[in-house]
């Protein structure tokens, strides 16, 4: 990114729920850690470079610790002789004796002081991801918390850049159609207009691609209602408008925001207890009959609290290999007793082997127990927290909240979906899998998963918004059937967005479904065999995306942020 074209900012946001549990134990261990030190180590081989460019770095890597990582990096640049400005923000601590951690997500005035005080480098702590590039946007167009368009315009800005290759075309349902089929996906590279408008690009050279589709899967990413709530502003996100501008840059306009809510996210980890995991292999006939057996025998073994058995029916009928013959029964348990969820168990399920169904085996050798957290998530009045920008010289100043906030959430922007479009078929079906005619993206907010479909065109989203009901995800995902799912549409992108609340169980760092974060769980949709409409067409729509008014303004400037994130 540094060397591939011209760059204003680079970003990076290193603290995942489950990053913030690690920093969490690190700095248990150690109190001078708890910052994410891969950034140190990536730092020593570029800072020169970026220095030498002008390109300004901000990152969220200071975790639980910015001022050790700040202070890290001023020794860094010392030894590489490099006159580098430091700066930090601090003040998402919050003391809460009964957690582990506890972090409130601040927003993007902090780092826009410390870029304003002529730092190089911001480090922060626990912020929105899309704070990183907020902030930067606010330095150099001077916006205010008024500005609230503009703010939430670079809000999707960086939501979409903050999982650097996922809006070029990684892991992206259509990959067999970018132009290297997925091998190498560049970063992007947000181009930032005074109005809040954009451009997402990447670097020439670079593969994978930047278009309409790419940028729709990045925006259903992790994502809830329209209303994206943010601490400087709310995003509307059924205002989102997309143009394709170009080989490899696509607009993004129109975003309306409002005013933020009275309180703050916090995140909050706790460690949860022990956790240990075997798999026993299953061949042949009577496979229910086996697994039965094998959890008979164990319960007797270690006892049934807090035991999970996922029978994994990956066997063929009348197959000719072991493998293809063979289920997968995974025995899960989790114990506030690390002796009981340790060796007990896992001996246990070892000592079966010559005693239990026929062909007994496992993939699994006897281990200890690993700690594991829970991740979840609460408020706090924004006037509660102390958002502190630690200027390059030392100086320490304080960032109000914004003046205006909204007590009840903020006013929705009604749309009239009601009068959108719908579809009448002529009649004739055809079987064939969902995902021939719509894209999907998924990933995980703590125990919860969302799922975002979009269809590739107009006529399918005609077709898609009245098809797929929660009713109907519950027959396709029969795991989301008895759990609570929210559903949400989002016309200007021809998307539907599924909330699934619970799916996840306590979260990434202590879920044992197959699929922990459900990163896979629009792929699985899109498998489904269903009855398709016969007249809809395959393949993408149109280069220009959706039909919807540009709206664009005309800007006076411009930056440049670029985001490779982790």
């Amino acid at each position: 990114m540094l060397d591939g074209g011209e760059l204003d900012v680079l970003t990076g946001d290193y603290l995942a729920e489950l990053t913030m549990l690690i920093l969490g134990r690190d700095r248990m261990r150690d109190p001078d850690l708890g910052y994410a030190r891969t950034f140190l180590r990536q730092l020593e081989g570029c800072l020169g470079t970026a220095m030498d460019r002008r390109v300004r770095l901000v990152t969220n890597a200071g975790g639980l610790h910015p001022a050790g990582l700040a202070a890290a990096i001023r020794s860094l640049a010392d030894r590489l002789g490099l006159p580098v400005r430091v700066g930090y923000v601090e003040g998402d601590a919050l003391a809460r004796p009964d957690a582990l951690t506890a972090n409130a997500y601040l927003g993007a005035f902090g780092i826009a002081a410390c870029l304003d005080a002529g730092a190089d480098v911001v480090v922060t702590g626990r912020v929105t991801d899309a704070a990183l590039v907020v902030g930067p946007a606010v330095a150099h167009f001077g916006w205010t918390h008024d500005d609230l368009d503009a703010l939430a315009g670079a809000t999707v800005a960086g939501h979409l850049v903050e999982c650097g290759a996922q809006v070029t075309g990684g892991n992206y349902s259509f990959f067999t159609e970018l132009p290297d089929g997925g091998h190498r996906p560049g970063f992007p590279v947000a181009e930032l207009r005074r109005d809040g408008s954009s451009v997402l690009t990447k670097h020439p050279d670079t593969g994978g691609a930047v278009t309409v589709e790419t940028v729709t899967a990045q925006l259903l990413y992790e994502i809830g209602g329209p209303e994206y709530l943010g601490p400087d502003v709310v995003t509307r996100l059924d205002t989102i408008e997309l143009r394709q501008d170009g080989p490899d840059r696509v607009r993004v306009s129109g975003v309306r925001g409002t005013p933020p809510p009275e309180t703050l996210k916090v995140g909050v980890n706790n460690l949860g207890g022990f956790r240990n995991s075997m798999t026993f292999v299953l061949c042949g006939l009577d496979i229910e009959a086996k697994a039965a057996l094998v959890r008979a025998q164990l319960e007797v073994a270690v006892g049934t609290d807090g035991l999970e058995f996922r029978l994994a029916r990956t066997d063929h009928p009348d197959a000719t290999d072991t493998e293809v013959a063979s289920a997968l029964l995974h025995v899960h348990l989790r114990d506030v007793d690390r002796t009981r969820a340790g060796r007990a168990f896992s001996a246990a399920a070892v000592e079966l082997a010559l005693a239990s169904y026929p062909g007994c085996t496992l993939t699994t050798l006897p281990g200890d127990a690993t700690p594991y957290g829970v991740c979840t998530t609460d408020a706090v009045s924004q006037d509660a927290v102390t958002h502190v920008a630690v200027l390059p010289d030392g100086t320490r100043r304080q960032i109000a909240p914004p003046p205006l906030r909204c007590k009840e959430g903020s006013p929705a922007i009604h749309q009239a979906i009601a009068g959108g479009p719908s579809f009448h078929p002529s009649g004739a079906v055809r079987r064939g899998a969902l995902g021939e005619l719509v894209g999907a993206r998924s990933g995980d907010k703590g125990g919860d998963a969302n799922l975002g479909v979009w269809a590739r065109t107009d006529a399918t989203w005609a077709w898609l918004r009245g098809w797929l009901t929660v009713a109907r995800l519950a027959e396709l995902l029969p795991e989301t059937a008895p759990l609570t799912v929210r559903r949400y549409e989002l016309p200007n992108l021809r998307a539907v967005n599924f909330v699934i609340e619970g799916l996840l169980g306590p979260g990434v760092a202590g879920s044992t479904r197959f699929d922990p974060q459900a990163k896979a769980l629009g792929e699985l949709l899109r498998a489904r065999v269903v009855d398709l409409p016969a007249e809809l067409p395959t393949g993408p729509a149109s280069p220009t995306g959706p039909a919807s008014p540009t709206g664009s303004a005309s800007a006076t400037g411009s930056a440049s942020v670029g985001g490779p994130q982790a």
